[in-house]
């Protein structure tokens, strides 16, 4: 059996989607509270990553509205730093503090910091895992074309890199984010930076979780495939 049929995949992926589910509690839950709690500085989150952009000597990113919930990134492409409506608009804790995350990875790019190079530069690699790893690994298992199963398990392989190489990126830009805000009088009491940190700390444990997740999946298929032992 392959797949969500197969028990043994549950046993290995059961675990890291709880991972998963509790993460995503746990950011949401924490974004709900600090953003109904405001700022003292009064600044937006639009604002704050400005400040902390400016600071670091970057003149060049624009700092733009977009659509979504939580939907907040940095494009190194264009070099715009996107928001999300509540984190461009309003002046809570949450909104500053994850306006400045995203401004650590503006201020990662012009600084260029090594990791986040590296995980730019693999972005279509991890793509072709994240479309055509699956079909690859199941449709050569079910033909018996090992050697179509094992080059889907190699673009998986791209995957879970990607996700490995995000970890110390997200870090990163958190730790920008929080040795600066209230240097910078973004925010400017310890309640406000004890908010910011629950926010950004319960946003990078949705990074851990995802990359734990992959790192199963890979496991399972090196199961199914006999790297690890004799298959099925």
């Amino acid at each position: 059996m392959l797949g969500m049929f197969d028990p043994v995949y549950w046993m290995i992926i059961g675990p890291t989607m709880l991972l998963a589910m509790w993460a995503q509690m746990k950011v949401k839950s924490a974004y709900n509270k600090w953003s109904r709690v405001g700022g003292s500085s009064r600044l937006t989150g639009a604002q704050a990553a400005d400040r902390m952009l400016r600071h670091a000597g970057i003149h060049d990113v624009q700092i733009e509205e977009t659509r979504g919930f939580l939907s907040d990134h940095y494009d190194p492409r264009s070099r715009k730093l996107r928001l999300s409506p509540h984190n461009y608009q309003q002046a809570s804790v949450a909104a500053m503090g994850i306006a400045c995350h995203e401004a650590g990875h503006a201020i990662q790019h012009a600084k260029g910091y090594g990791p986040l190079a590296l995980r730019n530069a693999i972005v279509p690699v991890a793509s072709f895992g994240s479309w055509l790893a699956w079909p690859m690994i199941f449709g050569g298992m079910i033909l018996n074309i090992m050697e179509l199963a094992m080059v889907g398990v190699v673009a998986f392989g791209g995957l879970v890199l990607f996700q490995l190489i995000t970890l110390p990126v997200e870090f990163d830009a958190s730790n920008r984010a929080k040795r600066q805000i209230m240097s910078l009088g973004i925010i400017q009491s310890d309640q406000e930076a004890k908010g910011v940190s629950a926010v950004l700390d319960a946003a990078a444990m949705t990074y851990v979780a995802a990359t734990v997740t992959a790192l199963a999946q890979l496991l399972y298929f090196a199961l199914r495939l006999g790297l690890l032992g004799r298959r099925d």
